[in-house]
């Protein structure tokens, strides 16, 4: 009985407790708990900045950050008079819109999130535009706004390149870890911003809620990236390197296009074949990455030539013996590419046919006695170290050490012709750029400045990596080397009539599980105009399939493909092509003839020289059909599955219709289009290759 009473007292004593704690809690620990609870419901969360847009050199956008948009609503703050009058018609307009779930499925699933008091429901996990959004604004209910409709439009940001896969690994990515490639991952730092904060609620199920809050803070855009690339360059390069690797049934190719003068990059491309087998990707920066460090054969005898020419060692006219094309270096035997070799050759002759023999001969028999001297100028000429490139990622050459554990007796007469070595293609082309430019070594650049909106926030000059690799009379002497190998040796398959490219080929035999294969890597590095250089380009391409896979023949015409384009369209270099668009077809009259153009430039032209002329259709390409009074135009476009006709067209305006239809385009001669192989106004054919005669 007495342990019952007891019980009984305890319970009661409990109970009297509760009632009591509770009082405490409201009274004296009300503040800390209801504190707790709002930290718990409401967060400042971060909000993305926009990131900032990449550009090409001519301000053409290369990536930009697009707004999407989430729907959602809170559907318990429309006013029940509003809500019963236009659910019906919201409910409509989004099963139209969406086209996933009937207006009836729609209304239900609102009516219920607001029978329950749910104050966030996702609408559609679809993510809309901007202009949707703006039309979606209008609706029933959602015209209330975020306050008066409970519409939430939670704004998403995607990457968008209007290029699509133009220059992709340079332009880049970053994933959600802020890991990645190119420019994107490289300039990370400028382009991401500083996120903002703002205030967010916490609602049933997880999601959160932004809600307007004085002490939000704005995110800060990030800054704008200005790249040295050409989009017209880029797309000439990717298209004839893809090309080549189709037809050679490759497994990579890279292409870098640079400015002589500056060290601009104009195109940088890298297409590798897909796992599949099935066409070409850009999966890895070859021209500069660790992966593209590779042995680079002959277009190394560059600066073997250049070392021997600086120790005064040799003359062009000097003779060297290459026997039967096979000369042993202790135990190993070095041979030429030509079966039964060369014989006696000049030292010009020798370069020019690219004969391994004698070039590695000249090399140890003047440099076998003090190896580290001929390696100093690997150091000279500035290959000995990475160039100090914008993009995260470049790799680094590799030289033996004479001295070193993996230096034999052999190794000399291999590297002077570029075995045993590992230079990117980036490392290469910045060698043959400083023959071009007269003996300077500029860095190669890919990123000229950082700007926010008109204003540059930073701006990158040409740096100059060595002042002079060579004396003057050497570097002339390159020049005339690098000449020689397109007019008479491996590479006068591109001997252009119009210009002169000079350059070497290059063809190395891949080593798979320490043995050389039958496997190459073939490459071309040179430059063009010869005689007053603009560009240099290297064409690189592995493991090619076919008859002669030399670089002559697989590389090289990759390069002149490039180059002949480039040549085409850049007004400096070929003035006359662009010039033949106005012509004078009577002296005595004062209104110029015009052959055809874009109808919007040639308004402004008229305009700007005063002349009387019917307005053109600014969309449209037209040709002058009167000279008389007044100028007047005809249509030059035709419907998108004709043929157009591009006759008196300069080669820049016809490749750019002629593409945009789907053709294949070739052509010879110089000047504006005199004739094209498909009619004017016959049927298109997708893919269909189309001849035209300049003159």
């Amino acid at each position: 009985m007495l342990r019952v009473r007891v019980v009984f007292i305890l319970v009661a004593l409990v109970a009297a407790a509760i009632p009591y704690r509770i009082a405490q809690l409201q009274l004296d620990e009300g503040d800390k708990w209801r504190e707790k609870a709002e930290t718990i419901n409401f967060q400042y969360r971060e909000v993305p900045a926009t990131r900032g847009n990449i550009y090409a050199g001519d301000g053409s956008l290369m990536a930009t950050s697009l707004p999407f948009y989430r729907v959602a609503i809170d559907p318990t703050i429309v006013k029940e008079d509003r809500y019963k009058a236009k659910i019906d018609s919201l409910a409509q307009k989004l099963s139209a819109f969406y086209k996933d779930k009937s207006a009836t499925a729609y209304k239900r699933m609102i009516n219920d999130a607001r029978k329950e008091n749910k104050r966030y429901l996702v609408l559609n996990r679809r993510q809309i535009g901007y202009q949707d959004m703006q039309e979606m604004a209008k609706w029933p209910i959602f015209r209330g706004g975020r306050l008066g409709g409970g519409v939430l439009f939670e704004k998403v940001e995607k990457r968008y390149r209007p290029f699509n896969s133009l220059a992709s690994r340079t332009v880049g990515f970053l994933n959600e870890d802020e890991y990645g490639a190119g420019i994107e991952y490289s300039f990370n730092e400028y382009l991401k911003g500083t996120d903002g904060k703002a205030l967010f609620q916490r609602l049933a199920g997880g999601s959160w809620k932004p809600v307007f809050d004085a002490e939000d803070v704005k995110p800060e855009n990030g800054s704008d990236i200005v790249t040295t690339l050409d989009v017209n360059i880029q797309d000439v390069a990717e298209t004839a390197l893809r090309r080549q690797l189709v037809d050679r049934n490759a497994e990579f190719g890279s292409v870098i296009v640079m400015e002589v003068k500056t060290g601009e990059i104009k195109a940088i491309t890298n297409l590798q074949k897909n796992k599949s087998g099935n066409g070409y990707g850009e999966n890895y920066n070859f021209a500069i990455g660790d992966q593209g460090n590779t042995e680079p054969g002959s277009t190394f005898k560059l600066l073997s030539i250049l070392a021997l020419l600086e120790e005064n060692k040799i003359s062009l006219n000097d003779k060297v013996e290459t026997g039967n094309g096979a000369h042993k270096f202790y135990d190993r035997t070095m041979t030429d590419a030509k079966n039964g070799g060369y014989g006696t050759l000049t030292v010009r002759e020798a370069f020019e046919k690219s004969s391994n023999v004698g070039i590695s001969k000249l090399v140890d028999e003047y440099f076998g006695s003090s190896p580290s001297k001929f390696m100093a100028y690997v150091d000279k000429v500035g290959l000995k170290d990475p160039v100090g490139f914008q993009l995260v990622g470049e790799g680094k050459p590799y030289f033996k050490k004479p001295g070193d554990n993996n230096w034999y007796g052999t190794s000399l007469p291999w590297i002077s012709i570029g075995y045993e070595i590992k230079l990117n293609p980036l490392h290469t082309l910045a060698l043959y750029n400083a023959v071009a430019n007269g003996g300077t070594m500029v860095k190669p650049m890919i990123v000229r400045a950082i700007a926010k909106g008109n204003t540059i926030q930073e701006r990158y000059e040409t740096e100059i990596i060595r002042n002079r690799i060579a004396s003057e009379k050497t570097i002339k002497l390159l020049q005339e080397l690098l000449e020689g190998v397109v007019e008479r040796g491996t590479a006068k398959n591109i001997a252009n009539a119009d210009y002169k490219i000079a350059g070497k080929t290059g063809t190395a035999q891949k080593l798979v599980n320490g043995r050389y294969t039958r496997k190459y890597y073939t490459s071309f590095a040179g430059y063009f105009p010869a005689d007053n250089p603009k560009y240099s380009m290297i064409v690189v391409i592995d493991s090619p399939e076919g008859f002669a896979a030399y670089g002559g023949d697989v590389s090289a015409p990759v390069f002149k493909e490039i180059a002949d384009r480039i040549y085409a369209l850049d007004i400096e270099l070929n003035p006359s092509n662009q010039n033949q668009i106005f012509q004078a077809e009577n002296n005595s009259s004062k209104i110029p003839f015009i052959k055809a153009g874009r109808g919007g430039e040639l308004n402004e032209i008229f305009e700007e020289l005063g002349v009387k002329a019917g307005a053109a259709n600014a969309e449209e390409w037209v040709k002058m059909v009167s000279t008389s009074d007044q100028i007047q135009w005809q249509n030059n476009e035709t419907d998108k599955a004709q043929i157009p006709d591009v006759s008196g067209l300069p080669l820049r305006d016809a490749l750019f219709i002629l593409e945009n239809k789907g053709l294949k385009v070739n052509y010879s001669g110089k000047g504006v289009v005199k004739s094209q192989s498909l009619s004017p106004g016959s049927t298109l054919t997708q893919n269909a290759t189309i001849n035209l005669v300049l003159g």
